[in-house]
């Protein structure tokens, strides 16, 4: 390409060689700025199979990003495998209502079978206690969603979060995954948030990050430990 640039200003009038210059160096720019974007988007596909969303990645913090859009959406982790045992992460949603559900998907074994734990940020330091008590869920789809636990088992899948984190802040969870029981801690809690005694036995081993309608989400820091 150098040869090409340099017989083409050889051609060209003196005064318009400082355009032509200008003009190939943003070329040349604009081609590097493409080239590294579909490396990154390479690297993405190489780490996450992603479900109706689309997944970015912060450059500086390492943070993964899934975008907002209709539905549930999950990047699962690919060449990651998980049964029991403890999933750490540090997760961000937002406090805007009914716009922020966020957690983690597991047991999965495709993508409409698995298990999931989330966080409504919306409802943490929601004054009405109804809401609040809506904070952490489990369910496990596609037999056990939200409003069938909700209707049939209230207050047993759902729980509030105490002490109530900042619903725009960062803050950490920490999921205790046994046998039959799922415990969920946050913020180096003490006592779970949340303990509850798995609906279902898919045998999946599928992890990922998870959203819940029109939500987006932050993600950072994730630990899996095998138990």
């Amino acid at each position: 390409m150098t040869k090409i640039v340099t017989s083409l200003l050889r051609l060209l009038h003196p005064g318009k060689e400082r355009i032509f210059k200008t003009a190939v160096s943003l070329l040349m720019i604009s081609c590097m700025i493409s080239s590294f974007k579909i490396a990154r988007a390479q690297n993405l596909k190489e780490k996450f199979n992603v479900v109706n969303r689309a997944v970015s990645l912060d450059k500086k913090s390492g943070a993964v990003h899934l975008n907002e859009a209709e539905g549930a959406g999950i990047a699962w982790l690919k060449g990651k495998v998980f049964t029991k045992g403890i999933i750490e992460f540090e997760v961000k949603g937002k406090d805007e209502f009914q716009a922020s559900f966020v957690g983690i998907a597991f047991h999965g074994v495709n993508d409409s079978i698995y298990e999931s734990i989330y966080f409504r940020p919306f409802n943490f330091r929601a004054a009405d206690p109804v809401r609040k008590s809506h904070a952490v869920q489990y369910i496990a789809v596609p037999g056990y969603d939200w409003p069938k636990l909700r209707d049939g088992f209230p207050n047993r899948y759902e729980q509030p979060v105490s002490p109530a984190p900042d619903p725009n802040q960062w803050f950490r969870v920490k999921i205790i995954v046994a046998e039959e029981l799922i415990s969920v801690y946050v913020n180096n809690g003490k006592q779970p948030v949340l303990k509850v005694r798995s609906l279902t036995h898919t045998r999946g081993k599928w992890i990922g990050y998870w959203v819940g309608n029109a939500s987006g989400g932050d993600w950072r820091n994730l630990k899996i430990t095998a138990g």
